[in-house]
């Protein structure tokens, strides 16, 4: 189910996006994958484990790197970063343990971001990809 409904929440909020033209702004899947690549870190948190939030700091810096790589130059970035992501849902609990990280969540997480960066690379293909940010 987790599955699922991360499919449809990634294309309703995408198709949202895109109805009210907030994927006009080279901001919008930046702003996307930055706040995707930092909810580990929320988990941590909550796991009140402060070597588990240095751990997973790792990952954030990597996923605020291809969020700001996609909104300085290429919005490739944030499709490779986007499907990364996905693919880092699958194996990052078999590199390390954080408690806070609900069940659902790597199944959830991972459907979103593989759909989100298919969804964004369909459009990128479709409209072109705007200029690079100064």
């Amino acid at each position: 189910m987790a599955l699922l409904i991360g499919i449809v929440l990634a294309l309703a909020i995408a198709l949202f996006g895109t109805l009210v033209g907030f994927d006009r702004e080279r901001s919008f899947y930046s702003t996307v994958l930055a706040v995707i690549g930092g909810l580990y870190g929320l988990f941590a948190v909550m796991s009140g484990s402060t070597s588990t939030l240095l751990l997973e700091g790792i990952g954030i810096v990597a996923f605020l790197t291809l969020s700001v790589l996609g909104f300085k130059t290429s919005q490739w970035f944030l499709v490779a970063g986007l499907a990364a992501h996905g693919v880092y849902d699958y194996f990052r609990g078999h590199l390390f343990a954080n408690s806070g990280v609900p069940a659902f969540w790597p199944m959830f997480c991972g459907s979103y971001d593989v759909t989100a960066a298919a969804y964004l690379a369909w459009l990128l293909r479709r409209r072109g990809a705007p200029k690079a940010s100064t």
